[in-house]
């Protein structure tokens, strides 16, 4: 029976574009009917990756998503006094462990993959170690067994064992998420809205009234519904049974997702908001979302405080039908009650305790 940690949260962003789609808008869907702005799941687990909360509190325990491993070999090979041939042979036997390689092109030495590999620290250091073998003539197992000696089906990497990967030349090392992201929605109809801006030339002032450029940008604003599920004991598997790696792994997940938002157009909009509402729940049942709850949106104000009246009656009636999908829960409701750290201690511990 597995545990899982659902956090649900309701934040409120003023005008801005934290996540656009290929036109530059933000991004959008069509619930229930009604236009909603949307933020993709995607876009959220690489503001959780980059964020403080995992760069720094798991610093030495993050994998590295790139095309460039072979690059990155050689440097660190000839770097260590390997001659650049033979840098450049063993980098490519080994890069090809982890998917294939561009054909190079002409009169450059530089070689990317053709698809991007997430790599842990651990597949880094042995990725480098098995080259220098290699550039040491050393004896080696054919290329099936020699990828065993690089890849691992379950490390310390924390964004892996919590995002998953595909490695799209040996499924045996996929990693599937013990992490789900679902797309952030605003509870409320909410549709983007276009800025026209204009620039002065400072040293044009007197000679020509008017803009000496012309933009345009495009924004929205509302409250959004966050849905986070973490299979738990999914979790400690995928960190090779590193039980207090992956509880700190949920309390970093519980800091960031309050804390963190996509960065589109930050700069322009200076978004930095924080979460309204953060329910934490503990249990062994098949996980639920609650998004059910603003299929009808919400369509009067205030509409934070109605969100979070149409989320927790959803989350009653569905109880209600289905028996209670949760054991312990933890509530941070600004204003009314509860702290960020209760709802981090509480994930830690339901981690610890799965």
């Amino acid at each position: 029976m597995s545990t899982f940690l659902q956090f649900h949260l309701l934040t409120s962003y003023g005008p801005s574009n934290p996540n656009r789609d290929d036109q530059g808008r933000p991004k959008q869907a069509m619930v229930g009917g009604s236009p909603r702005l949307r933020m993709s799941s995607q876009s959220i687990k690489r503001a959780l990756r980059e964020s403080a909360f995992f760069e720094l509190d798991l610093k030495d325990n993050m994998g590295t998503r790139t095309k460039r491993l072979y690059d990155e070999l050689v440097q660190r090979l000839v770097g260590h006094g390997a001659p650049e041939n033979a840098a450049r042979e063993a980098a490519e036997q080994v890069a090809a462990i982890f998917g294939k390689l561009e054909a190079p092109k002409k009169e450059e030495k530089a070689r990317v993959a053709t698809t991007l590999a997430f790599i842990s620290p651990e597949e880094w250091r042995l990725a480098e170690d098995l080259a220098g073998k290699i550039i040491a003539g050393e004896d080696l197992p054919k290329e099936k067994d020699l990828k065993k000696l690089v890849l691992r089906r379950a490390d310390g990497a924390v964004d892996i064992a919590m995002f998953g990967r595909m490695l799209a030349d040996d499924a045996d090392f996929n990693r599937d998420a013990a992490v789900q992201v679902a797309h952030a929605i605003t509870t409320h109809p909410a549709q983007a809205e276009e800025d026209w801006y204009s620039a002065v030339d400072d040293l044009n002032k007197a000679e020509e009234t008017g803009a000496g450029h012309l933009g345009e940008t495009a924004f929205g604003s509302g409250v959004y519904y966050q849905y986070v599920c973490v299979n738990a004991d999914l979790l400690i598997e995928n960190l090779a049974g590193e039980r207090e790696l992956a509880a700190k792994a949920a309390e970093a997940l519980a800091r960031a997702i309050a804390q963190t938002t996509p960065r589109g157009k930050q700069n322009s909009f200076a978004h930095h908001p924080r979460a309204h509402y953060v329910l934490a729940e503990k249990g062994p049942q098949a996980p639920r979302d609650l998004s059910g709850a603003f299929f009808e949106p919400v369509r009067k104000p205030p509409f934070l405080d109605n969100s979070v009246a149409a989320l927790t009656k959803a989350r009653a009636d569905i109880d209600a039908a289905y028996g209670q999908a949760w054991e312990a829960d933890c509530i941070l409701h600004v204003g009314v009650g509860g702290t960020l750290d209760e709802v981090v201690r509480f994930a830690g511990d339901v981690v610890r305790g799965a």
